[in-house]
């Protein structure tokens, strides 16, 4: 997998945005006060936080390998969570989130199996749509019970409404893109094959694609997709390590606010991290700066804490689940790709 230097540029770019964001977030909430706030953190909390994070690492690379064995291959569980940690760095060094991050993802999952492309893109694509369900379930939890516990304010009213829009739009585009995933090949076809025609005009190291090819690439996609479908108790299995692996990452924010002395009703947790989850699919790499302002924006109305608090939450929770991911896939990767590089299988 050649490192592309536009890549390398965009990436830059993006972290150079998403700083600029972060530190606009954090010099509104206020600086000092945010730094008090994290000197007061109980280490050992801190240290679960941590530990929590490596957890849903674990639960959702076990998700990556239950689909993996039912379109392909089987892999052991170290693999599968290498194979996780790199999809993850690609998802938080790229924008717009498990969009811009998927065809790196795949490309890693394909050469590392010896799988073809498609069915690594069928992997990976299966597991972010699986994890959607997990993620709007836990949140109606929190909005239910905040409904019938508190008196809503506006912000929390319009996050809920925003959550079920969600709820409807998402499943509602998958079942029309499903059924129509025939239209939708042929202007794949129509699409990607002029265009590598021209870029394999421009650069001549890149094959010219051939449509009968591209279409058979594309249907393989659909195919490993119904597979993955149809093999109910495989699915339920890898909901399941999904629905785990939300619940550690609400886990993480609640523990958090533990740290820093708030010890709010795990209810808001699983509210605040699936919306604030959306603010990933940005421009920013990963979401940064979009994450963190979001969370705080919905961590002081729910949870009544107040911003300086918030903040320091935030980044007690994205440095666990942002940051540690993105030194521990970008490792894997670089293991994972030399040993490609020699042929060293598992």
């Amino acid at each position: 997998m050649e490192v592309n230097l536009g890549d390398v540029r965009s990436a830059g770019v993006g972290f150079v945005a998403g700083a600029i964001v972060l530190v606009a977030v954090y010099s509104f909430v206020g600086l000092d006060e945010v730094a008090a706030a994290l000197g007061r953190a109980d280490p050992a909390i801190v240290a679960a936080v941590v530990a929590v994070a490596l957890a849903w690492l674990v639960a959702w690379s076990l998700a990556l390998r239950t689909v993996l064995a039912v379109i392909a291959t089987e892999i052991s569980v170290p693999r599968a969570f290498m194979l996780f940690a790199g999809a993850t760095f690609a998802n938080n060094v790229t924008p717009f989130g498990q969009a811009g991050g998927e065809p790196f993802s795949a490309l890693l999952v394909s050469r590392t199996t010896g799988i073809e492309y498609e069915n690594g893109l069928a992997a990976v694509a299966s597991v972010d749509t699986l994890n959607f369900v997990p993620s709007v379930s836990f949140a109606l939890v929190g909005v239910g019970y905040y409904a019938t516990r508190f008196t809503v304010g506006g912000r929390i009213e319009l996050a809920a409404l925003a959550l079920g829009a969600l709820a409807l739009a998402v499943p509602l585009g998958a079942f029309l893109g499903w059924r129509a995933r025939d239209r939708l090949a042929a202007v794949a076809v129509s699409v990607i094959v002029p265009a590598g025609r021209l870029v394999g005009r421009v650069v001549p190291i890149v094959g010219t694609p051939d449509r009968a090819d591209v279409r058979r690439r594309i249907e393989g996609f659909f195919a490993a997709l119904e597979r993955v479908a149809g093999d109910r108790h495989q699915l339920g299995v890898a909901l399941g390590f999904s629905a785990l692996g939300w619940l550690l990452l609400s886990v993480s924010l609640w523990l958090s606010l533990v740290a820093l002395g708030h010890a709010v009703p795990f209810a808001a947790a699983l509210f605040i991290v699936p919306l604030a989850s959306v603010a990933s699919v940005t421009p920013l790499p990963g979401g940064l700066g979009g994450v963190e302002a979001t969370l705080v924006v919905l961590i002081v109305p729910i949870t009544g804490v107040d911003a300086a608090t918030a903040g320091a939450a935030a980044v007690v929770h994205r440095g666990a689940t942002y940051w540690l991911p993105v030194l521990i896939g970008g490792a894997a990767t670089a293991v994972l790709e030399a040993n490609n590089a020699h042929g060293v299988g598992e």
